[in-house]
């Protein structure tokens, strides 16, 4: 995984309930001297260029381990400064969390899928932190048989997340991953669902996604380096055999691959899938013949994209082969080479490709255009297209559950900035459409109390940036509104316009919420994203600032009321538009943020550097590294005024480790001319996608939240 929010627990962050009178009295931070981290200059030298870090040892609890007391020990002083500056708002930050977890349904259970004459769902309880892993055979009439109860497994653990269920073909066993550390490091399990019995650890140091081939006693899994934490091999486990004699049936040599193992919809082959920012490579075998030998499907190809889907006696293959958005092919299963591909979905300009989802007679297509997506339906008998309505101005949308081959039911989900999370079944052969599901959100909620828009804006080069809004009818476009704009811009990660039940908190109370759909991410096709990544990553930062420019020009706020929040490398972004507009935001939230971009990219051993030298470049490189210090939030500190900021961290974060947001805040400390506030909260028991279960994260929303009230005198 990349630092992607991952954290899109980040963006889940949003919330509120029935009408409340609010008191606009400014909140009185004490007068609480703030940690002063202490220094310890060491030089970092590169091309002739050097640089000085005196917080450099911040890194010692990663490098060196839990030994290093002194690096402990400071990020509890920052946890005891922010709750003394915050300690008399805490009964509001308390009411706030009570709000929010009161809107969602506490007993509650997901809409069921079907797969191989079971139907599977989650089942949550009232007041469990987790749910219950569920099935009954042949039809949801039949009794339930609980395959695992996460809340028993979770008791006794800070956090804990299982993952990667996966049942044997003659259903009798189940496959999954465990991380109770928040590193994403998995132990794997196997359960036998006749006997209740859980196996001895089958291996640890996974990513936590194992794969049954078609003899019911063969897993495949991805066993992750012990030091960078990249998937590094592909292992063969037989069942009841121990981990010593497991066999390694692939190696990834290219350390900035991700690699990951993977079975068929149609149950009949294994994948396994290399990919690279920039190219990628799939082997394959048949899921019955587990011992036999990986076929290499076409050999990677520098700056080329392909991922492969069985479809019937063919395989689908979405490709960016001369086709900048992709484009989609087709081989015979035994003729994979690339000479043999054939097109059937041609490139477009104005359209990506996104995805396939096969069924026995249909071929579903996610498209993006105009930066939303779309479901493309190809009927296989007649071979003619037919495309899935969406009404709404902005949403989010995606395709479901649909482990079922044979079927002509499509389970896809929607949202929107005023639509909960929903749950269709769409009848591709009837063209009915059936609401299975819809989030209920308690305390009155009604879609039809907010208003959501779609805008653009103008970039510094003359590109329109799209932007999704929402906020509470009734709403003036006076300039006096408090506004947060949320962004992330990496990864060709789309952000598309979602629903939040805890950001009801933020619009009842006054705020806009607003996403700014910026170059980095994928939303207007594959070019936003190569014009928002190396070279060009500047133009994340420009246009974040661009959408924040504009909103305030239209009146919906001021920079007096304007709040920008960002996750991971959206950390990133707003490490980046402190330095080039301090005086654009009241106040910033940086959750788990990417902040001394220069420094990590050039050290091979903190994970998930030498994998990202295609987002960010190689620091090796001159010009790549003279690039990168040009925007690095870290190094770009200067002495100036800046906002007030809130940044967020774990300690076992495996992504953006805690040292880089734990310097950062020491840096804008030290060179800072102004009296705004910067705070600092390390979680010590998490990593990057923050607390585990239902209600948990809820706490650190109404950190973020009250933060914000707090500097607009909301306080109730």
């Amino acid at each position: 995984m990349n630092r992607i929010l991952v954290f899109m627990s980040t963006l889940i962050l949003m919330s509120a309930c029935q009408k409340k009178t609010t008191t606009h009295q400014p909140y009185k931070w004490p007068e609480v001297k703030a940690p002063v981290c202490e220094k310890k200059p060491k030089e970092l030298i590169a091309h002739g260029d050097t640089r000085m870090d005196n917080y450099y040892w911040l890194s010692d609890y990663f490098k060196k381990g839990p030994d290093s007391s002194k690096v402990v020990e400071y990020l509890k002083a920052e946890n005891a400064y922010l709750d003394t500056m915050m300690n008399g708002i805490k009964p509001f930050r308390e009411n706030l969390y009570n709000e929010m977890k009161a809107r969602i349904k506490e007993k509650d259970e997901t809409v069921p899928w079907s797969k191989n004459g079971y139907f599977y769902y989650t089942r949550m309880e009232e007041g469990k932190e987790y749910y219950l892993f569920c099935r009954r055979k042949g039809s949801m009439s039949g009794s339930e048989e609980v395959l695992l109860d996460v809340n028993k497994m979770a008791e006794g653990h800070n956090y804990f997340s299982a993952a990667g269920f996966d049942i044997s073909p003659d259903n009798k066993l189940l496959a999954y991953g465990i991380d109770t550390v928040s590193r994403r490091q998995y132990t794997l399990y196997v359960k036998n669902l006749e006997t209740g019995t859980i196996s001895r650890e089958i291996a640890t140091g996974t990513n936590g996604n194992p794969v049954w081939a078609g003899d019911n006693k063969t897993i495949f899994y991805v066993k992750n380096h012990p030091v960078t934490l990249l998937t590094e091999k592909i292992i063969r486990h037989t069942t009841g055999s121990p981990e010593s004699s497991d066999k390694i049936v692939y190696t990834e040599k290219d350390p900035s691959n991700y690699i990951n193992v993977w079975r068929s919809k149609s149950d009949k082959y294994i994948f396994i899938t290399s990919a690279a920012t920039l190219s990628s490579e799939v082997r394959f075998l048949e899921a019955s013949n587990p011992n036999a030998k990986f076929r290499l499907f076409q050999p990677r190809i520098k700056n080329v994209l392909y991922d492969v889907e069985q479809l019937n006696d063919k395989f689908i293959i979405r490709t960016n082969l001369d086709a900048l958005n992709f484009r989609l092919m087709e081989t015979d299963i035994s003729k994979t080479e690339r000479e043999n591909w054939k097109e059937i979905i041609p490139h477009r300009a104005d359209v990506l490709i996104e995805g396939t989802e096969p069924f026995k007679n249909y071929l579903v297509v996610t498209e993006r255009k105009n930066g939303l997506k779309q479901f493309r339906i190809r009927d296989l008998k007649t071979n003619k297209d037919s495309y899935l309505p969406f009404e709404e101005p902005a949403y989010q949308a995606s395709v479901g559950e649909n482990p079922d081959y044979s079927t002509d039911v499509l389970r896809y989900n929607y949202a929107s900035l005023t639509t909960p999370s929903s749950v269709y079944d769409f009848n591709m052969l009837t063209g009915d459409k059936k609401l299975m599901k819809q989030q209920e959100v308690l305390g009155g909620f009604k879609t039809e109390d907010y208003v959501t828009e779609r805008l653009y804006t103008t970039a510094k080069d003359g590109t329109r940036i799209p932007i999704s809004l929402v906020y509470k009818k009734g709403f003036e476009k006076n300039g006096k509104a408090p506004l947060l704009l949320y962004g992330y811009g990496s990864y060709g990660y789309s952000m598309d316009a979602s629903f939040s039940s805890a950001r009801l908190s933020l619009l009842n109370r006054g705020f806009v919420y607003a996403i700014g759909h910026i170059r980095g991410g994928e939303e207007m096709g594959r070019y936003w994203y190569e014009n928002g990544k190396l070279m060009h990553k500047m133009n994340t930062f420009t246009d974040f600032i661009s959408c924040a420019e504009f909103l305030i020009q239209e009146k919906y706020t001021t920079p007096a009321h304007t709040y920008a929040m960002g996750g991971s490398a959206g950390g990133l972004l707003m490490g980046a538009i402190t330095n080039l507009k301090p005086e654009l935001w009241h106040g910033l939230i940086a959750q788990v943020p990417f902040v001394d971009v220069l420094t990590t990219m050039s050290d091979p051993s903190i994970p998930l550097t030498t994998n990202e030298y295609d987002e960010w470049g190689n620091p090796a490189d001159k010009d790549a590294y003279l690039y990168m210090k040009s925007y690095s939030p870290y190094d770009n500190v200067e002495k100036k005024a800046y906002p007030n900021i809130l940044v967020m961290t774990g300690l076992h974060d495996s992504q953006v480790q805690y040292f880089e947001p734990a310097k950062w805040v020491a840096k804008l400390r030290e060179y800072k001319t102004d009296q705004n506030l910067i705070l600092l909260h390390t979680d010590m028991a998490v990593g990057h996608g923050g607390a585990s279960g239902r209600f948990k994260y809820l706490k650190d929303v109404a950190l973020t939240y009250s933060f914000m009230f707090a500097l607009e005198g909301i306080t109730e």
